[in-house]
């Protein structure tokens, strides 16, 4: 195992969980239920589909199916949260779980085969699968934000225009690891 990779993958996890607080910190409640049309999510709906898939490919990580008996995939598409309060319960709650189930991992656990529907993966592999699917669901997240905030949007990294001089401020720098740093996290 990996503690180097381990700790990567938990400061990519964060970095995106930061995005979307930050972007749901911006908004108001009525712009956490808009839905651009009947087929669309609402960041509600977004975040109840990340809390229920989080906490069924998390829970018992290693020892039982990621997707869960219990889990009802179709009803977390349903904009039924009732307000901010219940939609950051169930964001938190869901990292929460995934943060514990990174915690978890050992050189004894680490060549565990893990299994979602039933598929086998490695650990590496389970972990890389949410790797790309919780960002992806995050640019959405952001995205809408974006939407239902217009020019009252503020930027999550670099903001336009603002290229050249982060990147001359970077280049004066001498050359260093900071790798995943606080630093990275803010932008």
């Amino acid at each position: 195992m990996s503690q180097d990779y381990i700790d990567s993958v938990r400061k990519q996890f964060e970095y995106y969980k930061m995005l979307g607080e930050k972007t749901i910190a911006q908004l108001d409640d009525e712009q956490l239920f808009w839905k651009y049309n009947e087929e669309s999510n609402s960041i509600a709906s977004i975040v109840k589909h990340l809390w229920g898939n989080m906490l069924s490919r998390w829970t018992d990580f290693l020892t039982s199916d990621g997707e869960k008996e219990w889990r009802n995939r179709d009803a977390e598409f349903d904009n039924d949260i009732s307000d901010r309060i219940e939609l950051l319960a169930k964001w938190n709650e869901g990292w929460d779980c995934l943060f514990h189930a990174l915690d978890s991992l050992n050189e004894s656990n680490w060549n565990t085969i893990v299994y979602i529907r039933n598929q086998g993966h490695t650990v590496m592999e389970a972990i890389n699968r949410q790797l790309a699917h919780y960002p992806y669901h995050v640019g959405q997240i952001v995205f809408i934000g974006k939407m239902a905030l217009d020019d009252k949007w503020s930027s999550l990294s670099i903001p336009r225009g603002n290229s050249q001089s982060y990147n001359s401020e970077k280049f004066a720098q001498p050359k260093a690891r900071t790798h995943f740093t606080d630093e990275y996290l803010k932008k």
